[in-house]
């Protein structure tokens, strides 16, 4: 279990539940400043969870990512920035097909800073948006973090083949990467 928001390398922590983890994951390793992004569970009331008691719904978790950053590359604005577009953050406890409330949208915050951010692109997005449903992210405190069973980690980049990597994570990659291509680590072969 961890909650810390910084380590001793100057870095933060974020953490961002925007549906299935895989996609979530996916989307972040790709950006400049992440250092680190690994999938669990956050904001349910049993300790220690498993994959499919958190499936199930009987813990109240979310899936999550938690990521530490380098706040000299990237702002945690930016991060919100990609977290909003990269999910649709006005469905209620599903994205897609995923649907139950571990699939919810939801920041977790690890300083007062971050929940302001928070607080202010949510208010923007709702009143520039005069078509479609409000966002309906929750903005709440990360008290605990627990990583995933180890065949969660790095799923993409293990199973691009797969039919739920082509159909729900390619088209996300796709779209973080034409509309946020100067915020990309370089690609090298």
């Amino acid at each position: 279990m961890e909650t810390n928001q910084t380590n001793n390398r100057g870095l933060k922590v974020a953490a961002f539940g925007g549906g299935c983890f895989w996609c979530t994951e996916a989307v972040f390793k790709m950006l400049r400043g992440v250092t680190s992004v690994r999938p669990g569970y956050a904001g349910g009331y049993t300790q220690n969870p498993t994959y499919e008691e958190v499936l199930n719904g009987a813990t109240g978790h979310a899936e999550v990512v938690r990521i530490e950053y380098d706040p000299a590359i990237i702002a945690f604005e930016k991060l919100l920035t990609v977290f909003f577009a990269s999910h649709d953050p006005s469905q209620l406890n599903r994205q897609g097909n995923d649907v139950g409330t571990q699939y919810r949208s939801v920041v977790f915050y690890t300083s007062p800073e971050q929940i302001g951010a928070a607080d202010k692109m949510i208010k923007e997005i709702n009143e520039s948006s005069t078509a479609g449903d409000p966002v309906v992210t929750e903005v709440v405190p990360l008290e605990a973090f627990y990583e995933a069973e180890d065949y969660h980690k790095d799923y993409y980049e293990r199973n691009k083949n797969a039919g739920y990597c082509q159909l729900v994570i390619n088209p996300k990659i796709e779209k973080v990467q034409k509309k946020f291509a100067e915020l990309l680590k370089e690609i090298t072969a």
